[in-house]
Formats: structure tokens, sequence, C-alpha cells
């Protein structure tokens, strides 16, 4: 059990804890993957400057095999400013129709993780769904603050945009998707589309999306949160290593940070979903409440007993598939379907 669980298991219960405390709150169909994670996380220990390659490595075996069938190309876009480009993949593209896309941004912490690694699994879902989708390898943290990565993903969703006829897509059905850290980017780009009053995003895709650098750092969540995989030492380093400063402060700017932002007013719809233990559960919520308060259309999926990215562990489960079809079905309504 990674060490954030057990101080706040152990002031929780006020005694010493044993494997099993934190498995007791994991839905049971869940409990065998969530010992496996749990294993790993004491294994690698939090992630810091020494240990960030290590992270970063490669692990082709791990990596979801490739569809012959569905078209993949490799391409570098121009980020304005003089940055470097950014390379995409963009997936399942067909010019001469017209077809809704989802500009994706992968999951890490903010300081890992591949656009690359996944590319068959959204190969998978762009044929399922009959969409395209361009996934962005953006700039990481900390080499590259928020406002690097900011760009980058902007940048890729202009160009989806701009590009639409080519790649064969309907430039008003282009819906925005992450998972935990690229969560927190597809928020944040949302909020910058809607700012630069350029791009119209058909809907935000928010999985367990990492939204406020508060969180593990001066609000630490009542255990079991967090207690299974990403935890609050690690979600300080992520954020510490994305904002360039110690999270959590007064002075942390809200450019960086989603639930810091004053007017969620006039966003895209959403979809949110998270686990019921996950660390990000509780301001995962309260981002769906302030998008309902702001007259934002959310739709809020938490699944009990569900730790962070259990629906990739443990595909194959109830929990997982109910999890993934409610999020498939939230982007077949928007693209039009109005079946499910």
């Amino acid at each position: 059990m990674p060490p954030i669980a057990r101080a706040a298991a152990g002031s929780a219960t006020g005694g010493a804890l044993t494997p099993g405390d934190a498995l007791r709150y994991v839905n049971p169909a869940l409990r065998p993957s969530a010992e496996m994670v749990a294993r790993m996380s004491a294994e690698h220990g939090t992630p810091n400057d020494s240990t960030l390659a290590e992270l970063r490595r490669p692990h082709p075996e791990f990596m979801p095999k490739r569809l012959p069938d569905v078209a993949v190309e490799e391409r570098l876009i121009p980020v304005p400013g003089g940055a470097p480009a950014v390379k995409v993949f963009v997936i399942n593209a067909r010019a001469g129709s017209k077809r809704p896309a989802i500009v994706h941004m992968h999951g890490g912490g903010y300081i890992a993780g591949t656009a690359a690694f996944e590319v068959g699994k959204h190969q998978a879902v762009a044929k399922e769904l009959d969409c395209v989708i361009v996934t962005v390898d953006y700039r990481l943290a900390p080499e590259t603050r928020f406002t690097g990565s900011v760009e980058d993903n902007y940048a890729a969703l202009k160009w989806v945009h701009d590009n639409a006829a080519t790649l064969g897509v309907d430039p008003n059905r282009i819906a925005i998707m992450g998972e935990s850290a690229g969560g927190g980017h597809a928020a944040r780009l949302a909020i910058t589309a809607r700012d630069r009053g350029e791009v119209p995003v058909l809907l935000q895709v928010l999985i367990y999306p990492m939204l406020d650098d508060r969180t593990g750092s001066t609000v630490i969540p009542p255990f079991p949160l967090g207690s299974i995989g990403w935890d609050a030492p690690s979600n300080r380093y992520g954020w510490s290593s994305f904002l360039g400063m110690r999270p959590g402060g007064a002075n942390v700017p809200a450019a960086g940070v989603p639930a810091r932002v004053k007017d969620l007013g006039g966003l895209a719809p959403a979809f949110i979903g998270v686990g019921g233990i996950d660390l990000f559960v509780s301001e995962d919520v309260a981002y769906a409440r302030r998008l309902i308060e702001a007259k934002v259309p959310c739709e809020l999926l938490v699944i009990a007993g569900a730790y962070h990215g259990f629906d990739v562990v443990a595909a194959d489960t109830a929990p997982a598939r109910q999890f993934t079809k409610a999020k498939f079905d939230a982007l077949r309504r928007a693209f039009g379907n109005s079946d499910v």
C-alpha cells in the first residue's frame, strides 16, 4: 500500500493497518486487480526527479496491438510562438467523408505517458464509433510547464478543425477527451477553446480528470480515497512539475488549473467519469457540480469502489464495462445517435 494510504488509513482507523484495509472498500469485482496495483505502487514508490526516466521507459510488451485495417498517420503540427512542432497520430481519417472526431490527450500525471502507446486502443475506438481520433503527444513536465503543453493541445485541436475537409471530419462535431492528466488537459483545452472562440467543441469527455492542484497538497482526501494507485504524494509531484511551483498555494495560476478557473459558463457539455475511491473523486464531483451550476450540460458517473485507472487495468470486469459503455454512449449521443 502506498505511504499516503497507510497514513490516511492509520488516522482514520486509529490503529495499525493490514494490507486488506484499503481493499475492503474496493468493488469485489476489482479486488484482484487492486491488489496487483497496490503491489506495483509499493514497489515503484512515489515518482521523483531521479526516477522519472524509469517511469517514462517504454514498455512495448504492454502496448495494445495495432489494427491492420484502421489507418494511422503520424504528423507534426506547427505550434505558434516558436515552440517545436507537436507530434500527433491521426487515426481512421478518410478524405471525402464528414464524420465526427475526437482530439485526445493521454494520461501520465503530466510527467509521463506517450500518445504512441495507446494508438491500438484508439484504432478500436475509432472503428467502433466510426470517427476520426487525433491523439496528441504534448510536451511533458517538468521540462515543459503548463503553458507549453496547453499550446500543444490547442494547436492540435485547431489543426483538426482547420483541416476538417482533408481529414474527412465534420468541423462542428469535434469532441475532446482525456484520462487522468489527459482529462485535466481536456478540461483546460475546453476552457482555452471557449476563451479564444476559434474552434467549437462538441463535448468534453473527462475520465477521472486531474483538475485541482490542491488535492494532496492543501487538501488531503480522507481514506480510502487515493489508497490504490495514484496517491497524494504522486499528485503533489505531478502538479509541482507541471506548474513549476509548489501546488496548493494562493499564488498558483488559474491558467494551469481547471478547478481554479472562476467562470465555467459557456463551456462545452461534459461527461465526467471517476471511481468512488479514486484520489480525484471529490474534485471531479465538485467540478461537475460547478459546471451544472454554470448551466453547462454535464453527465457525471461515479463507479462505487473503483480505483484510479480501473477501466484499463480490469477492462473485462462488469464495473469497467459499465464505465466504458457510458463513456461511448455519451460520445454517440453527442455525435448524433439518439438511440443511446
